[in-house]
């Protein structure tokens, strides 16, 4: 690798914000101009003994985010 080239940053994962335990991603998608984009978030917690535990099978109640 030259001087002038840099070394790529790792993308962090995504955590639960009540045990910070990884959990997985979620992608949705959000129309922009006609296009659809993906938009990653935080996936339900797994931990069993998270406050935010989602047994699997089950997944959380759809919020919907105020703007």
């Amino acid at each position: 690798m030259s001087r002038d080239e840099r070394a790529p940053t790792p993308q962090a994962g995504h955590v639960c914000p009540a045990c910070h335990e990884p959990v997985t991603a979620q992608i949705t998608r959000h129309k922009t101009m006609g296009v659809f984009i993906p938009q990653w978030k935080s996936g339900p917690c797994r931990n069993p003994t998270c406050m935010e535990f989602v047994p699997d099978g089950q997944y959380p109640s759809a919020r919907r985010e105020q703007r």
